[in-house]
């Protein structure tokens, strides 16, 4: 299977969201972890590593952030194709093209 956002499915999208959060989180919980034994306070270091971790994860972790974005695009773009062809049904429309024909 490949890893290229493009080829990536929508049912991966929970998985993968999960995996990135618990990667970034993880990070700063090491961040924090690594200033507490420093000596830092623990509130300080729990600080720090949120200001610190969380932009870092978003280089490090480019590729998972890639895919669920991807995944959220993909599953953003079914939900407007669904609601569009619902509204064309309540309409009465028999394609979602024509819109002019709204009451």
């Amino acid at each position: 299977m490949s890893e290229s956002p493009e080829h990536e499915s929508p049912e991966h999208l929970p998985r993968d969201l999960t995996l990135y959060l618990v990667a970034r989180f993880a990070l700063v919980a090491v961040v924090a972890w690594v200033l507490a034994l420093v000596g830092v306070p623990l509130l300080v270091s729990l600080l720090i590593g949120l200001v610190v971790g969380l932009p870092l994860g978003l280089l490090l972790f480019r590729k998972l952030n890639a895919r669920v974005t991807a995944g959220l695009a993909k599953r953003n773009e079914s939900r407007a194709r669904a609601r569009a062809a619902l509204r064309a049904q309540l309409r009465g429309d028999l394609s979602a093209n024509s819109g002019d024909e709204a009451a």
